[in-house]
């Protein structure tokens, strides 16, 4: 099986990738808007959110995921105290890392990790109702209003072949301070 290593900026987390993504995409979505800009305007973070309002996501099977080192450097950020879904960056250098909604099989890797020239292929953009006013998209990919069919498809055939399990990750040991 191929794999990859990914590191964030300063390289003190590394992770490595097996196989092939479930599926690579760009998420419009408000939450991923609003999590975008606060943490890219954390000190020497990496832009997120790009001119159309979308953030650009890999997503992983979480065990195709391997944890080589830093996972101690590891800091989630929620948009709520009670969101399933966090955030989490790279404390040592505040490279986002991935997106995780807890409860699910997978990881949104941030598509920032990957060197521009080995970044998978964009697939799909979800959620473009929440695109900003004004922002017209390519129609390079499909642009669904909300997570089509295809996604979810994908997500369901990748949960399918993990035997229906859902991996935790418990190792993240604190919050990252955003304000």
């Amino acid at each position: 099986m191929v794999e990859k290593e990914l590191t964030c900026n300063c390289e003190q987390v590394a992770l490595v990738l097996q196989g092939k993504p479930i599926v690579s995409t760009e998420c419009l979505c408000a939450d991923c808007q609003s999590a975008g800009a606060d943490l890219q305007s954390l000190p020497d973070a990496p832009p997120l959110v790009d001119d159309k309002g979308a953030t650009r996501f890999v997503l992983y099977r979480k065990d195709r995921i391997r944890w080589n080192r830093g996972q101690h450097l590891l800091r989630e950020h929620r948009l709520s105290k009670d969101s399933k879904t966090r955030r989490v960056v790279a404390g040592c250098c505040n490279t986002p890392v991935f997106l995780e909604f807890t409860q699910g099989h997978w990881l949104s890797l941030y598509g920032g990790l990957w060197p521009a020239e080995t970044l998978p292929t964009l697939e799909l953009r979800t959620m473009a109702r929440s695109r900003p006013e004004g922002v017209a998209l390519p129609d390079d990919v499909p642009n669904p209003n909300t997570h089509n069919f295809s996604f979810f498809a994908k997500l369901l055939l990748a949960w399918a072949a993990m035997r229906f399990r859902t991996p935790r990750l418990d190792f993240i040991e604190g919050d990252l301070d955003v304000r």
